[in-house]
């Protein structure tokens, strides 16, 4: 999960909605596009105090007496993320605040590795890596959408699950910002990302607005780089989101801030 830094932690992503299959003819006017679901994600196993649990790796220093070290790895398209900001949080809320209580900040090395050293033994309720010089942070929730709890315990060094990182610069064309556009025949377009085996775009609704939601976009995958919307939407407020996908379903990046369009 992604998490904006600027005092407020706002969640930006919403939980995936399973895609309909589509008729024969949108299948036809959308031939890029696939309608296999996205491959479930494995829920990360917690202890029964709902701490997920350490891995197992080789300490690089050992902690020091009555304290406990945190170590991990970040990656970007599986390569190591290097020089990004590291937090473990003792008290972390997710809507307001984010980070509180006791912090404990480090950096990435050139491996993509990090180590907190020397923290006092506890249960940590946030450890959240940088999205590189942004204003954004992913959980190191190894797959779970929600933030998570980490118990370091006196002594011992938890080895916290692998985080892979996301850039935001996807660029959307189609619809423009600030645009007003007609019901039918919406086109979704972006240009391509490096890497990229697919996309997923989503199409989020204003309901203050009068507009519906449309379920069947919402983490729409595609294998181009357009889809025409084959179904109208409703007049109202529209936010648009795209994402790519490298070859092992990896998120690689999204776009950078709300594109929003209304429908006439």
């Amino acid at each position: 999960m992604m998490i904006k830094g600027n005092n407020t932690a706002l969640t930006i992503l919403l939980l995936a909605i399973c895609v309909l299959g589509c008729s024969k003819s949108s299948r036809k006017a959308n031939s890029n596009s696939s309608n296999e679901p996205a491959k479930p994600t494995v829920a990360t196993v917690k202890n029964s105090d709902g701490t997920i649990p350490s891995g197992v790796g080789v300490e690089r220093e050992k902690p020091s007496a009555g304290k406990g070290n945190v170590q991990g790895k970040a990656f970007f398209n599986g390569k190591p993320a290097e020089n990004v900001e590291v937090k473990l949080c003792e008290k972390f809320n997710q809507y307001f605040g984010g980070c509180g209580g006791e912090v404990f900040t480090t950096r990435t090395d050139s491996q993509g590795e990090y180590l907190i050293k020397d923290v006092p033994p506890r249960i940590y309720e946030g450890l959240t890596v940088r999205v590189f010089n942004t204003n954004y942070y992913v959980f190191a929730t190894s797959g779970i959408v929600q933030s998570a709890k980490y118990k370091i315990e006196d002594g011992q060094t938890y080895f916290a699950p692998d985080t892979n990182l996301f850039k935001n610069d996807m660029k959307l064309l189609s619809p423009k910002a600030g645009s007003k556009i007609e019901a039918s025949n919406i086109e979704v377009k972006w240009d391509s990302y490096p890497d990229a085996a697919y996309y997923k775009f989503s199409i989020y609704a204003d309901t203050n607005t009068g507009a519906k939601p449309e379920y069947d976009f919402i983490k729409k995958r595609v294998d181009g780089l357009s889809f025409v919307l084959d179904k109208p939407l409703s007049p109202g407020s529209y936010t648009c989101a795209v994402e790519a996908y490298n070859g092992s379903d990896v998120k690689l990046a999204q776009n950078s801030g709300d594109i929003k369009f209304a429908v006439k």
